[in-house]
Formats: structure tokens, sequence, C-alpha cells
């Protein structure tokens, strides 16, 4: 289930942080919750991705790009993701959590975020989001210009390696798995 109440109080609690700039670093803290664990009692993998969703709104509101997309009638997805979990966290560790835009290429969005137990980092995601319009996905160029122009600066090369990656995957996923079952049939 989605934490209605943890986004509301994430939102009431930074509705009047300082405005970010579009590059700066958004952080804040997490408990993990009874409900946030599987079996083996720590963060369940699932959940760390939803509490990832937490930090990436509040950074769209302090940087203002909620504000813009709402104007515009745009809306936001995610394209893709790349997580590393190293270290677990177990239930009520408190973990910061830091997110960041990186950049962009013509038709995505890159952003950064990590999550901390003190000095040590246990899950770091690289995410792909798309801006969307009832015609489809917006061009990062128009994105930009209405946000008064800014460039993006270059993407890293392990984040452009990764794009690089993905585009070559294969979509639909599993056709040689699938063709052969289509053909039988009939």
């Amino acid at each position: 289930m989605y934490p209605v109440i943890r986004m509301a109080k994430e939102a009431a609690k930074y509705r009047n942080a300082p405005r970010l700039g579009l590059f700066d670093t958004h952080e804040s803290r997490h408990v993990c919750w009874p409900h946030d664990i599987d079996l083996w009692m720590e963060l369940n993998n699932g959940r760390t991705l939803t509490l990832y969703d937490l930090g990436r709104m509040i950074l769209f509101m302090r940087i203002g790009v909620v504000d813009v997309m709402k104007r515009e009638k745009w809306a936001g997805t995610i394209a893709g993701a790349s997580v590393r979990y190293r270290a677990r966290v177990r239930m009520f560790d408190r973990i910061d959590m830091r997110t960041r835009v990186v950049g962009w290429d013509d038709r995505f969005l890159y952003i950064e975020q990590g999550m901390w137990r003190g000095e040590t980092c246990t899950s770091h995601a690289l995410l792909r989001t798309a801006v969307t319009s009832k015609a489809g996905l917006v061009p990062m160029a128009d994105v930009a210009k209405v946000m008064d122009g800014v460039q993006s600066p270059p993407l890293p090369d392990w984040i452009a390696e990764w794009a690089r990656a993905e585009a070559m995957r294969p979509w639909p996923p599993m056709q040689d798995q699938l063709a052969p079952k289509l053909a039988a049939q009939g």
C-alpha cells in the first residue's frame, strides 16, 4: 500500500522549506517501521523504492517542478531504474535519504538517490524519468525552455553508459520465448 500519510507528512514538513536550485540535493530522514519490513525483518526492497518516491516528490516540490508541471498539464513517470542494495536496514533504523537531479538527455531526466545509515550507504538508485503530456513524451528541450532555458550538465560516464545499455535492451522483452508459444497456439 502506498504510504499516503507519510507523503502528506513529508509535504507538510517541507512546505515552507527554502527553495532548492535545480541541481541541489534534498535531504530527508526516515524510519524503517514494522510495516516496511519483509520476512527477514529488514526493509523490503519494494518499500525502498516507495520511500525513494517520497524523496523525489519533495525534491520536485522544492525545485519548483511540481508547479511547472501543473501549469503545463504535464505528468511524470519512471522510465527505468537501477538499484544497488548494499547494507541491511532493520526495523526502527533511521535512514537519511539524499535525492538530486543529475541531468538529462533528449528524452529523459536522470535522478540519483541514496539511503544512508550513519556513514554507510545502504542503497543507491539511479532513476530515468520522463515528462509526459496527453500527446506522449515531452522532449526535455521543451521542459528546459519552460524552466528558464537551463541546460543539463554532461551526464557522468556511468549514467551515459547505462542509458546506452538500456537503449539496446530488447522491447518487448522475452520475444524469443513468446514467439514459439504464440505460433503453437495458432
